[in-house]
């Protein structure tokens, strides 16, 4: 059985314009929920909210537990002291961003080419901080029939270098987790398939390397061709 475990962002597609970490845009998520349900809230209460959504971002404050986007959000807006649904203003809060995801070129001809040749095709992605998973998954629905097995961070309750989610991966096929191929672009990618002990590909989009593949035709080449 040969099995293949896709990072998301910035392997298999990205938010358009957004960078790795998205705290400068924070502000206008929560302006967004403060518009919707005209709560009224002074910019004091917004910058605190602000500062609560930082303290759970892992770019800034390392943790690998995961956190439900209700509980992270009903403390960021505690102090608002509005009866507003929780869920609803996760959604609103996203709806601010104006998030576009953009599934890059080369995505849906190497997963199919994967997959004629054998390949399951598994994914262990990182949400954002506080994002839900049908909210990520509605963004990259083109790419949901092409999985066998869609991990997130939030399902496997654990974030990278945590290798709970590969675990579950292996758990689910029945096949030791040293058989994985994980594919991802982050340094924390690396880390997880060290702590898995499983084969890893690190692709950079950006630069071409000596020790990375630069797109996903190169991934083809060395797995394939």
């Amino acid at each position: 059985m040969k099995i293949i475990t896709f990072d998301l962002g910035g392997t298999l597609m990205e938010y358009a314009g957004m960078p790795a970490s998205w705290t400068d845009y924070y502000k206008q998520g929560f302006e967004a929920i403060n518009s919707y349900y005209n709560c009224k809230v002074s910019e004091d209460y917004i910058e605190q909210s602000v500062e609560i959504l930082k303290s759970f971002n892992p770019r800034l404050h390392y943790r690998e537990e995961e956190y439900s986007p209700n509980y992270i959000f009903s403390k960021a807006l505690e102090h608002w002291g509005k009866n507003i649904p929780i869920r609803d203003c996760v959604y609103q809060f996203y709806t601010g961003l104006k998030l576009k995801a953009e599934i890059y070129p080369d995505t849906i001809p190497s997963l199919i080419k994967l997959k004629n040749n054998g390949y399951l095709i598994t994914t262990l992605t990182d949400l954002p901080t506080a994002m839900p998973d049908e909210l990520f998954k509605r963004d990259i629905s083109i790419l949901l029939p092409y999985f066998d097995l869609y991990v997130s961070s939030l399902s496997c309750g654990f974030r990278k270098p945590n290798c709970r989610g590969l675990q579950m991966i292996a758990e689910y096929f029945n096949v030791p987790i040293t058989e994985l191929v994980f594919v991802g672009d982050e340094d924390k990618d690396r880390e997880t398939a060290i702590h898995a002990d499983c084969q890893f590909i690190q692709i950079n989009r950006k630069n071409r390397t000596s020790e990375t593949i630069f797109n996903l035709t190169e991934l083809i080449e060395k797995l394939i061709d």
